[in-house]
């Protein structure tokens, strides 16, 4: 029996021997691979259907996400509402996403209701038929949820930031007006998923508890698509010269957001988890360097937070917070003053093991349900990786020295790197 009168000792979360479940992979008959992790205990799962058919892939704006969209918006047999009453009356719930390179299906549902979801996925990936009045009311209801979004600093900071670092035609730094949901046609949207989905490249992933049938079901119903090979275009970045931007997005306003940021390598170099252990340090958790001296000790704002983009082509450093708009310049002195303290002095061994368990405990509660773990290994797999990178993290977490730290602070907190912008 257990004495409950003796505490159970503590340990450092980087003593734990943490472990990504591998996965299964099965190929349907057209060559799509299936990424399946089978585990849980409740009879739920979640498939996702991911195509390359992202932002990178389209000749006007807004056509990958518009086209994403309205996937759900009707087939030749079944209405907009028609085809989301049916899912909604299995307790299933279907999402879309798009993003930079590709674009998501998302489908979360009961085990026992698979046989009659899946052929209703399919008719949404093979027989949308994009009706003009459903292309009306989105672009109506987008232009609303615009015009509301503009007036936000916050909202605004993140567009502009984006564009000054990789440039306004680049993916990552193009954002959406009023003109690209104006001009957008039904022609676009339907050549694009002509050209994406029917004709497309994707891969499947799938985790939860996982019926025995799961992978003939998969087959039968998308093991006869189209699987074509497909490139994702390299588009260079290009960088705005001027490093210093000041917008009066509200002339009444009260709060200023702040956005800086740096180009940054992506995942495949080598100093990229290193400079995760760098940025925690300075501003990636609510007990990092920043937060004690811009939130704690100075009061300019209630949060402040910095993290690496987490882009496939190219990335960036960025440090992110509102501010009074009297203090917006004071806040971005001290944070320059933060990454000078990075590069003279040696982070002391307390702060980088208060760091190394923080992350590793985020680490462990990222791997809690086969959701969060497939999700894991969709990183690995898009991103190209090797399937031992979680292993490598996970020793590159507990093994980075202090100094390697102050070498990165060196190498990529300097001031001359990084764009300022306030929009108030």
């Amino acid at each position: 029996m257990l004495n409950r009168t003796i505490a159970p000792p503590i340990k450092d979360a980087i003593e734990f021997n943490l472990s990504l479940k591998p996965f299964e992979k099965h190929t349907l008959n057209n060559g799509v691979p299936v990424y399946a992790v089978n585990a849980g205990a409740e009879e739920v799962l979640q498939l996702e259907w991911v195509y390359y058919a992202g932002n990178s892939f389209e000749k006007h704006n807004l056509v990958a996400a518009s086209t994403n969209f309205l996937l759900k918006n009707g087939t030749s047999t079944k209405n907009a509402f028609q085809v989301n009453e049916h899912f909604e009356y299995y307790g299933s719930y279907l999402n879309r996403n798009c993003f930079n390179e590709t674009a998501v299906i998302t489908l979360h549902c009961l085990a026992k209701h698979l046989e009659v979801l899946l052929p209703v996925v399919r008719e949404m990936l093979v027989d949308a038929i994009f009706p003009e009045e459903e292309i009306s009311i989105y672009k109506q209801n987008m232009k609303q949820r615009l015009n509301v979004n503009l007036k936000k600093s916050d909202f605004v900071a993140g567009r502009l930031i984006d564009t000054y670092l990789y440039g306004p035609e680049h993916p990552y730094g193009r954002f959406s007006r009023f003109e690209d949901f104006d001009s957008l046609t039904r022609e676009e949207v339907l050549n694009f998923y002509q050209q994406y989905y029917r004709d497309g490249k994707f891969l499947l992933f799938a985790a939860g508890k996982l019926p025995s049938n799961l992978f003939s079901l998969l087959n039968q119903h998308f093991g006869d698509l189209k699987n074509s090979t497909v490139t994702v275009p390299l588009i260079p970045s290009v960088q705005a010269e001027e490093k210093k931007y000041r917008v009066t997005n509200d002339p009444q306003g009260v709060q200023g957001a702040i956005r800086m940021g740096s180009n940054f390598p992506n995942r495949h170099h080598p100093d990229f988890t290193k400079a995760q252990v760098l940025n925690n340090v300075f501003g990636g958790f609510f007990g990092s360097r920043l937060m004690s001296n811009i939130r704690e000790e100075k009061g300019y704002t209630y949060g402040i937070y910095s993290y690496l983009e987490n882009h496939i082509q190219e990335s960036a450093w960025v440090i992110s917070t509102e501010a009074g708009r009297d203090v917006c310049e004071a806040t971005i002195v001290e944070v320059y003053k933060e990454m000078e303290e990075l590069r003279n002095e040696i982070v002391e061994e307390d702060e980088l093991l208060l760091v190394r368990n923080y992350m590793i405990g985020s680490i462990l509660g990222d791997l809690d349900g086969p959701f969060h773990i497939i999700n894991r290994w969709k990183t690995i797999i898009l991103n190209d990786l090797p399937e031992d990178h979680f292993y490598k993290q996970i020793e590159t977490i507990k093994t980075v020295s202090a100094e390697e730290l102050q070498q990165l602070a060196n190498k990529y907190l300097q001031p001359e790197q990084f764009y300022e912008l306030v929009v108030v």
